[in-house]
């Protein structure tokens, strides 16, 4: 787990390079519309939906997750020099839509490594500790940006060169470095998986994680089938429903950049709010989401991005409800923060909730399933918001996501009602159903 955390560190230094840089570059250089923008974001953020349940499924035969991690962050090394040939809006799609593949070909694969090598009552915990270590280089990539911006006279150039020799080293370490087959270790307290004293129950779909895990057929139907299971399909369901009414990172910070007035060299530091309060609390978070319930940090998460959106709604000229902010660099920082928490709630601890209902021999397979509802839907609200910030302006747009997430949450609240369980004894394994 935590050489996958390295790989993820190094390979999100070289990945936040370029988001850091890409809106700027695309809106100030390219001079692309807001609509145009949220069309490549989107493809930016969306293609990736269309290859990770094939991905999950390939890494499921034959246990090859660490082959098609490694294929999917190859792919998307190579396209970060390709990004300095390509200067039009159809090849600068194809190149972003290239290492989305990467992407989605490699996701589920990892967290099903990782999900694989944790204990079950310690999920949430792992893939905060991994998230830290991927948010670790999240934070790094920006300040890296600013630096070759300011050092270097043609600055988004240099920030492509650098960014594909970061990324060819994550894959090196990747290759060199992590186990090629990784299998669930046993409960805490219990003989073997899934046959403790507390943990001996079958989950919905009727068989134990350890028991169902090597007994499971690898195939797209099989795949599918997952969603027989009432607390994956809920999951899918929900995750769906809230990602479409997640507004894209870079079209927060290019709200953030106009409210402070800030100029295009200093642009890529707005991601560093968000990594840094990502980073400090992935964690606690986590080991949050296994002691009271996963569902209800979940939730909890898209409570704080909708303070997030209401908040920026509420400024104007830095004024917040009546009240005098300097220059809304206050409330600035303060989104900034709840829209990192949102995401340590939120990121990990999904896959950690999604892989108590899945088998161990379909592990990426499943967390694909739940993963491209949530992708395909943040594409989505890419196009409809782009669309809406060229119709109607910005705040405009802003505030139809923000009517949306509040309908969206309050829907999977409805979903999902009275699931969250009581904490259990720290040292008693617990099964698919307990982790929520």
């Amino acid at each position: 787990m935590l050489v996958l955390g390295a790989v993820s560190l190094i390979t999100d230094v070289s990945a936040e390079m370029v988001t850091a840089v890409l809106p700027l570059y695309l809106v100030t250089g390219l001079g692309l519309s807001p609509l145009g923008f949220g069309l490549l974001d989107g493809i930016y953020n969306g293609a990736s939906a269309l290859v990770r349940l094939v991905g999950g499924h390939l890494a499921d035969r034959g246990r090859r997750h660490k082959a098609m991690a490694a294929l999917g962050y190859g792919l998307s090394a190579l396209c970060k020099p390709a990004l300095l040939i390509a200067h039009s809006l159809a090849g600068i799609g194809a190149v972003l839509a290239v290492d989305r593949t990467g992407k989605g070909l490699r996701t589920a694969p990892r967290d099903a490594m990782i999900s694989l090598a944790a204990p079950p009552e310690a999920q949430g915990r792992s893939f905060g500790v991994h998230r830290a270590m991927d948010t670790a280089g999240a934070l790094l990539g920006p300040v890296v940006a600013v630096v070759v911006m300011h050092a270097a006279a043609d600055g988004f150039d240099a920030v492509f060169t650098v960014s594909f020799c970061v990324a060819a080293t994550g894959v090196v370490v990747l290759l060199l470095f992590v186990p090629g087959r990784v299998s669930q270790p046993e409960p805490a307290g219990s003989e073997r998986a899934g046959s403790g004293p507390t943990g001996s129950g079958p989950t919905e779909s009727g068989a134990t994680e350890g028991g169902r895990g090597e007994q499971a057929v690898v195939s797209l139907r099989a795949a599918v089938r997952l969603l027989g299971d009432r607390a994956l399909r809920r999951l899918a369901l929900c995750a769906l429903l809230l990602g479409l009414a997640t507004v894209s990172d870079s079209f927060l910070y290019l709200i953030l950049q106009r409210d402070l007035n800030l100029s295009g060299a200093w642009f890529p530091l707005l991601p560093l709010g968000t990594s840094a309060s990502f980073l400090l609390l992935a964690v606690p978070l986590g080991r949050a989401a296994d002691r009271f319930g996963r569902w209800r940090v979940f939730l909890a998460g898209h409570g704080g991005l909708l303070a997030a959106y209401g908040l920026l709604l509420a400024s104007v000229g830095g004024t917040v409800a009546g009240g005098r902010v300097a220059g809304g660099t206050a409330v600035g920082v303060v989104v900034l923060v709840l829209h990192g928490a949102f995401y340590a709630a939120t990121d990990g601890v999904l896959m950690a909730a999604a892989a108590g209902s899945v088998p161990a021999g379909l592990r990426s397979s499943g967390l694909a399933l739940v993963q491209t509802g949530q992708v395909g839907a943040r594409f989505a609200c890419s196009l409809l918001f782009g669309a809406a910030w060229t119709a109607w302006g910005d705040r405009s747009a802003l505030a139809a996501a923000t009517v949306a997430l509040a309908a969206c949450t309050a829907a999977a609240v409805a979903l999902r009602p009275g699931r969250a369980a009581p904490p259990p004894a720290p040292a008693a394994p617990r099964s698919g159903q307990e982790a929520w």
